[in-house]
Protein backbone atom coordinates (compact mmCIF):
# COMPACT_ATOMS: atom_id res chain seq x y z
CA UNK A 1 0.00 0.00 0.00
CA UNK A 2 1.26 3.48 -0.82
CA UNK A 3 2.19 5.91 1.90
CA UNK A 4 1.01 9.51 2.09
CA UNK A 5 3.29 12.49 2.44
CA UNK A 6 1.86 13.67 5.74
CA UNK A 7 0.32 12.03 8.77
CA UNK A 8 -3.40 12.56 9.36
CA UNK A 9 -4.61 14.51 12.36
CA UNK A 10 -4.35 17.98 13.82
CA UNK A 11 -1.01 19.81 13.75
CA UNK A 12 -1.98 23.21 15.21
CA UNK A 13 -0.79 23.43 18.82
CA UNK A 14 -3.49 25.98 19.70
CA UNK A 15 -6.20 23.77 18.22
CA UNK A 16 -4.85 20.64 19.91
CA UNK A 17 -4.80 22.30 23.33
CA UNK A 18 -8.15 24.08 22.99
CA UNK A 19 -9.98 20.88 21.99
CA UNK A 20 -8.14 18.62 24.43
CA UNK A 21 -10.31 16.06 26.19
CA UNK A 22 -8.95 13.33 28.46
CA UNK A 23 -9.90 9.80 29.38
CA UNK A 24 -8.51 7.95 32.40
CA UNK A 25 -8.27 4.20 31.91
CA UNK A 26 -9.47 2.22 34.96
CA UNK A 27 -6.55 -0.23 34.82
CA UNK A 28 -3.17 0.06 36.51
CA UNK A 29 -0.41 -0.43 33.94
CA UNK A 30 3.21 -1.52 34.37
CA UNK A 31 6.35 -1.72 32.27
CA UNK A 32 8.21 -4.98 31.77
CA UNK A 33 11.16 -6.02 29.64
CA UNK A 34 11.89 -9.30 27.93
CA UNK A 35 15.52 -10.05 26.92
CA UNK A 36 16.13 -10.20 23.15
CA UNK A 37 16.71 -13.96 23.29
CA UNK A 38 13.34 -14.71 24.93
CA UNK A 39 9.72 -14.45 23.89
CA UNK A 40 6.84 -13.14 25.96
CA UNK A 41 3.79 -15.25 26.83
CA UNK A 42 1.22 -15.13 24.03
CA UNK A 43 -1.55 -14.66 26.60
CA UNK A 44 0.06 -11.52 28.07
CA UNK A 45 -2.16 -8.49 27.52
CA UNK A 46 0.00 -6.02 25.59
CA UNK A 47 -0.76 -2.34 25.18
CA UNK A 48 2.59 -1.43 23.68
CA UNK A 49 5.61 -3.28 22.39
CA UNK A 50 8.84 -1.47 21.66
CA UNK A 51 11.97 -3.26 20.55
CA UNK A 52 15.28 -1.93 21.87
CA UNK A 53 18.78 -3.43 21.64
CA UNK A 54 18.59 -4.46 25.31
CA UNK A 55 15.22 -6.16 25.02
CA UNK A 56 11.54 -5.79 24.30
CA UNK A 57 9.70 -3.17 26.37
CA UNK A 58 6.08 -4.08 27.05
CA UNK A 59 3.36 -1.99 28.64
CA UNK A 60 0.77 -4.30 30.13
CA UNK A 61 -1.71 -4.27 32.96
CA UNK A 62 -0.48 -5.01 36.46
CA UNK A 63 -3.03 -7.82 36.66
CA UNK A 64 -1.70 -9.47 33.50
CA UNK A 65 1.95 -9.12 34.57
CA UNK A 66 1.18 -10.66 37.96
CA UNK A 67 -0.89 -13.45 36.38
CA UNK A 68 2.18 -14.37 34.31
CA UNK A 69 4.54 -13.97 37.29
CA UNK A 70 6.57 -11.29 35.49
CA UNK A 71 8.75 -8.69 37.19
CA UNK A 72 7.52 -5.18 36.48
CA UNK A 73 8.25 -1.54 37.28
CA UNK A 74 6.40 1.78 37.30
CA UNK A 75 2.80 1.07 38.32
CA UNK A 76 0.98 3.82 36.48
CA UNK A 77 -2.32 5.03 35.10
CA UNK A 78 -2.96 5.75 31.45
CA UNK A 79 -4.54 9.04 30.46
CA UNK A 80 -5.56 9.16 26.81
CA UNK A 81 -5.62 12.54 25.14
CA UNK A 82 -8.81 12.41 23.10
CA UNK A 83 -7.82 14.71 20.29
CA UNK A 84 -6.60 13.28 16.98
CA UNK A 85 -3.11 14.68 16.97
CA UNK A 86 -0.90 14.26 13.94
CA UNK A 87 2.28 12.27 14.40
CA UNK A 88 3.90 15.38 12.92
CA UNK A 89 2.41 17.83 15.43
CA UNK A 90 5.08 20.08 16.90
CA UNK A 91 5.13 21.04 20.56
CA UNK A 92 2.00 19.27 21.79
CA UNK A 93 3.66 16.73 24.06
CA UNK A 94 6.37 19.25 24.97
CA UNK A 95 3.75 21.74 26.21
CA UNK A 96 2.04 19.04 28.26
CA UNK A 97 5.19 17.56 29.77
CA UNK A 98 6.45 21.06 30.61
CA UNK A 99 3.32 21.73 32.71
CA UNK A 100 3.60 18.33 34.37
CA UNK A 101 7.29 18.99 35.09
CA UNK A 102 6.33 22.22 36.85
CA UNK A 103 4.13 20.12 39.18
CA UNK A 104 6.81 17.46 39.68
CA UNK A 105 4.79 14.81 37.83
CA UNK A 106 6.86 12.35 35.85
CA UNK A 107 5.20 10.73 32.87
CA UNK A 108 5.94 8.42 30.01
CA UNK A 109 4.20 9.74 26.89
CA UNK A 110 3.34 7.30 24.11
CA UNK A 111 2.03 8.36 20.74
CA UNK A 112 -0.35 6.05 18.95
CA UNK A 113 -1.65 6.46 15.42
CA UNK A 114 -4.74 8.40 16.57
CA UNK A 115 -4.00 9.65 20.07
CA UNK A 116 -1.28 10.40 22.57
CA UNK A 117 -1.29 8.70 25.95
CA UNK A 118 0.36 9.64 29.23
CA UNK A 119 1.45 6.99 31.72
CA UNK A 120 1.65 8.74 35.09
CA UNK A 121 2.52 7.29 38.50
CA UNK A 122 -0.35 5.77 40.45
CA UNK A 123 -1.65 8.46 42.79
CA UNK A 124 -0.81 11.36 40.46
CA UNK A 125 -3.55 10.75 37.88
CA UNK A 126 -6.12 13.17 39.34
CA UNK A 127 -3.55 15.95 39.61
CA UNK A 128 -2.50 15.27 36.01
CA UNK A 129 -6.12 15.46 34.84
CA UNK A 130 -6.45 18.79 36.64
CA UNK A 131 -3.33 20.17 34.92
CA UNK A 132 -4.62 19.04 31.51
CA UNK A 133 -8.06 20.52 32.16
CA UNK A 134 -6.53 23.88 33.08
CA UNK A 135 -4.35 23.81 29.97
CA UNK A 136 -7.38 23.17 27.77
CA UNK A 137 -9.40 25.92 29.48
CA UNK A 138 -6.56 28.42 29.08
CA UNK A 139 -6.17 27.53 25.39
CA UNK A 140 -9.95 27.91 24.82
CA UNK A 141 -9.92 31.33 26.49
CA UNK A 142 -7.04 32.35 24.22
CA UNK A 143 -8.82 31.40 20.97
Amino acid sequence: MASTNSAPGETSLKSLLSTLMTRLDPETFVFITIPPTQTYPSTLLTHMLFKEAEGLTIITTKVSAEAHNLTYIFPCRMISLDVHSSLEAVGFMAAITKKLTERGIGCNPVSGYFHDHLFVPVGREEETLEVLSRMAAAAKADV
